[in-house]
């Protein structure tokens, strides 16, 4: 189930990755303490909050749970309410008598607007990796009164190669063309749904990012599987956006040895007045 997203990881962050070991008290994804159940537009949508404070909602990405965030919660609980869910065909979310070919980025950020309101939840500020920080794009294009600043990294406007590294395009689709021979077993049809996410959607312009109101934080590593030159476009294209090309990361900057130095960023992101700052080079650290 999380074959995607531990590849990229794995395989295509360019850092050098040293030991860290997360807090293994407590079981992000799978524990009963902070464990809810929404039942919002169909689905029963698995959530956990922790802390207390300010709302923020923190989206995972493709194939990814509740789980990816183990570096992300413990950080922020201590000044922030943090809502983390299992999208939509993921994680605990997952419906497997309802599956339809109808699985869409916007249908995921929907549900975390009525997420929201189920919470009674007006405004929060977002954090959304990878699908999540499509996801985050969407909510605050879909649903702006809900979004009170997002920061996002690795998110992609398009699926094809002015986007995304052309080699991890070709494997995919490999991988999805192998699938299709295969004799279908739960596992695969929900591999397929997310594989075929990655291949042809999402499908949004750089007009509609105009749309987006909020203080938009833009991140991305600088041999992340998504374009550097995409990024800067996504922070060109939003009004009131800033953007931080990481050095010497990949897809999994807020996972690996950048992980403290993201969440620090993020966190005082989030705190100050938004400012537009002239040039990418200045947020460059």
């Amino acid at each position: 189930m999380k074959n995607i997203i531990l590849f990229l990881l794995s395989a295509f962050c360019t850092i050098t990755i040293t030991a860290q070991t997360p807090d293994t008290s407590v079981h992000y994804g799978d524990n009963v303490k902070a464990a809810h159940t929404a039942d919002i537009r169909g689905i029963k949508m698995y959530y956990e909050i922790y802390g207390e404070g300010k709302p923020l909602l923190i989206i995972h990405g493709n194939s990814g749970s509740i789980g990816d965030f183990q570096f992300q919660i413990p950080h922020f609980a201590k000044k922030y309410k943090v809502i983390v869910a299992d999208s939509r065909d993921h994680g605990k979310t997952l419906d497997t008598l309802h599956m339809t070919d109808s699985l869409s980025y916007e249908m995921m950020s929907d549900d975390y607007a009525a997420l929201l309101d189920y919470l009674k939840i007006d405004s929060c500020f977002v954090l959304g990796w990878s699908d999540g920080g499509i996801n985050g794009l969407l909510l605050a294009m879909r649903h702006p009164e809900k979004v009170k600043k997002l920061a996002i990294t690795g998110a992609n406007l398009w699926p094809d190669s002015t986007a995304v590294e052309p080699f991890i395009l070709k494997m995919f689709s490999m991988q999805y063309n192998m699938m299709k021979l295969q004799k279908e077993t739960t596992v695969l049809k929900v591999m397929k749904r997310h594989y075929k996410l990655l291949l042809t959607q999402p499908h949004i312009s750089t007009k509609e990012l105009m749309q987006i109101a909020c203080p938009t934080l833009v991140i991305g590593g600088d041999h992340d599987v998504i374009k550097p030159e995409h990024t800067l476009l996504i922070a060109q294209s939003i009004p009131k956006s800033n953007v931080w090309i990481v050095p010497n990361a990949g897809h999994g900057v807020l996972v690996f040895e950048n992980k403290d130095k993201f969440n620090a960023e993020v966190d005082a992101f989030f705190n100050r007045d938004y400012k537009k700052i002239a040039g990418y080079e200045l947020f460059k650290h």
